[in-house]
């Protein structure tokens, strides 16, 4: 099986998350390989390298029964592009902590109002909002392509599992829960903790066996 780890969006190739991940399965999973790939970019290059990339993993499905033996796991802005790619060609995804809209949330970033956008549209759109930790320059053409690749359903619910902490600081777990509940997807939330999942090392026995049923789901 192939998992491919997609880190948040202050983080990178070598998020804490991933590494753990790569080396528990290392030790306990060796069938599992682990990709961990930097997504410090604009929205549409790294859609398109995760669909690249997903293609050229050899065996990425089975012709015959039609299903994956690569799977996404995907941490925060990580979850918002699991749950889009997995949407658009039916992969399974496992989701942590999931941003589902970034296009608002990331709002946060842009010191210009609506109004100035409207009558600055050039400026607006090669402004620099926020450098992130991993060096990803936002623009406000990110915020715009965020808007225009909106989350409104989970097309196969069935590949989709959902973590969540109530304690999360930065996202909502209400929202999250809400929504891929009531799109069909299993979701299972847990009592405090924090956004970036602290105690993630110890639940990686947990985390590979719901990745083992969504690829048999």
């Amino acid at each position: 099986m192939n998992l491919i780890y997609i880190h948040g969006l202050d983080s990178d190739a070598n998020s804490t998350k991933g590494v753990l991940l790569e080396k528990y399965c290392q030790h306990h999973h060796p069938d599992i390989t682990v990709l961990r790939p930097d997504l410090n970019k604009s929205p549409a290059q790294v859609h398109e390298q995760l669909l690249s990339l997903i293609e050229g993993l050899n065996n990425s499905k089975d012709e015959q029964t039609g299903s994956f033996n690569t799977v996404l796991i995907g941490s925060s802005l990580g979850g918002y592009f699991s749950t889009l790619i997995s949407n658009q060609i039916g992969c399974p995804t496992l989701l942590l902590n999931p941003s589902i809209q970034p296009h608002i949330t990331l709002q946060r970033f842009s010191d210009i109002s609506v109004s100035s956008q409207e009558s600055s549209d050039e400026l607006s759109h090669s402004n620099v909002l926020h450098t992130t930790a991993g060096g990803w320059a936002i623009t406000h053409s990110d915020l715009q392509w965020f808007a225009d690749h909106q989350i409104s359903q989970v097309t196969y619910p069935n590949k989709v599992a959902v973590l969540l902490k109530e304690g999360d600081e930065l996202l909502s777990s209400e929202l999250s829960k809400a929504f891929y509940q009531g799109q069909g997807a299993a979701v299972t939330v847990q009592a405090s903790g924090d956004h970036r999942f602290s105690d993630f090392g110890e639940q990686l026995p947990m985390v590979i066996e719901m990745l083992r049923k969504l690829v048999k789901s």
